[in-house]
């Protein structure tokens, strides 16, 4: 398939921004708060405890609309009764605008700062007991990870919020199993209610992923030799946007790393790495600071024929195989055959589930049955690591949803500039780079499948011809 791939000049028509935000509903945020309830019927629960800070915010802001922006904060929720949210001190006048749903809110200073005020500080054990958790409760965690038989002989009971919560929540329940790890709730790869997501989430993450993805972009197109990693990173005009990870621009020796910018001045001949995460699409791109092969390090120089162009290929193969019931293994096993005989290889899942966090899990591993699934929000991943060194890496990380035909005509009706810019990004694929999508698949990136591996030459890109 790689022989169908070509290095050709080609222009990438200008898919705009965003003019219209996006948001969540009270009423969306109140079904989820139902269906997290009717998922603690069925495990026999009587409680759930939510916990968030700032790295770990998703399943708490899924449920609430609040992420903690200086601290922690905490959802407690039994099966009926208005949810109780825990926060600190500087973020109790944040939840009390943002929070989405009907809830008790509490201002609990052990998740502020250290050196502020505990003056009116309740004890977590009292807290608990005021919400009915006691002897002959089960309550189910959620954090930001679950585990399994690998990992330990009692998955169940491995729990990765801060101790002194799960100290205070055994001891008001008196069993060890009475409180067990329920973020799969959230996170599970086949039906976890951040899995399958509504038509304004998706326009939410699409929004994000628009963002990211045109910031990227501007990097591809503004590398000047002599600039530093931070002066390329201004191109990229972030704007504010909630970050789901760190901006990487690394180049020359840093290369490839997740390291942030410096006042590293690129050159020609370097090899280099950019990415940008916002809430909802993280976009990657790697390549060399070069205008042709000529001035590719002499190891190197066939970088695009045999490393560059099979990378591509199984990434087309990735965007023409990809759709509602695809199985996870059998994508996984497709992207492999790319690599099978080659001296490159994967070194993570070719692609996972995306939402307010940059990764949520994946069920494109060898073996998986999982299939995916309309409403799945999905990144390209394929991540190539080469046996010689010279060749570095490349990458056209993107993100994509999956929708139905009942998904897509809610997406056109209540989103229609979203719906204006999805349409134009499959066109171009089509048209331009060659590649055939499914109807059901909507490609979120404003440079979608575009592989610029000398980025002296911007306008050169990788297409598959007939």
């Amino acid at each position: 398939m790689s022989n169908r791939i070509q290095l050709v000049e080609i222009d990438v028509p200008e898919f705009g921004l965003p003019g219209v935000q996006p948001e969540i509903s009270t009423e969306e945020y109140e079904s989820r708060i139902l269906a997290t309830r009717q998922r603690m019927a069925d495990r026999g629960l009587t409680h759930l405890v939510v916990y968030g800070d700032r790295e770990h915010f998703p399943n708490l802001m899924f449920l609430t609309g609040f992420d903690p922006r200086f601290e922690e904060g905490m959802l407690i929720m039994g099966i009926e009764g208005p949810p109780h949210v825990l926060v600190g001190n500087e973020g109790f006048d944040y939840a009390k605008r943002i929070i989405g749903i009907a809830h008790k809110l509490s201002l609990f200073q052990s998740f502020s700062l250290l050196g502020q005020w505990r003056d009116k500080l309740i004890p977590l054990s009292q807290i608990l007991e005021e919400e009915g958790i006691g002897p002959g409760s089960r309550v189910g965690t959620v954090g930001w990870k679950s585990y399994d038989e690998r990992e330990s002989l009692d998955p169940a009971t491995c729990i990765e919020i801060p101790a002194y919560i799960v100290d205070a929540l055994r001891e008001a329940v008196g069993a060890r199993h009475g409180v067990t790890n329920a973020t799969d709730f959230f996170t599970n790869a086949s039906n976890g209610l951040r899995a399958i997501n509504s038509v304004d989430q998706l326009a939410v993450l699409e929004f994000g992923a628009t963002f990211a993805s045109q910031g990227v972009r501007n990097m591809t197109e503004h590398v000047v030799p002599g600039e530093t990693e931070l002066g390329i990173v201004e191109t990229a005009r972030l704007n504010g946007l909630p970050l789901s990870c760190h901006p990487v621009v690394n180049a020359g020796s840093r290369s490839p790393q997740l390291g942030s910018p410096t006042l590293n001045s690129v050159s020609v001949g370097d090899p280099m790495l950019m990415a940008i995460g916002v809430w909802g699409g993280l976009s990657a791109r790697a390549g060399f600071i070069v205008h042709d092969e000529d001035e590719l390090p002499s190891g190197a120089r066939d970088y695009v024929e045999n490393f560059v162009k099979p990378y591509y290929a199984a990434a087309v193969d990735w965007y023409e195989t990809v759709g509602i019931g695809t199985v996870g293994g059998e994508l996984y096993e497709r992207i492999e055959s790319h690599f099978t005989g080659r001296p490159f290889n994967q070194s993570l899942n070719p692609g996972h589930l995306i939402h307010l966090d940059e990764w949520v899990n994946s069920s494109i591993e060898p073996g998986s049955k999982a299939k995916l699934t309309s409403g799945m929000a999905i990144q390209l991943d394929i991540i190539p690591v080469h046996t010689n060194e010279a060749y570095y890496t490349t990458n056209v990380e993107d993100g994509i949803a999956l929708a139905d035909q009942d998904l897509r005509s809610q997406l056109e009706s209540n989103h229609p500039e979203m719906w204006s810019r999805i349409q134009a990004r499959r066109r171009f694929m089509k048209e331009i780079l060659g590649i055939n999508l499914g109807e059901d698949v909507l490609p979120f990136s404003n440079m979608p499948a575009v592989l610029r591996p000398y980025l002296l030459s911007p306008q050169k890109a990788l297409v598959q011809v007939s």
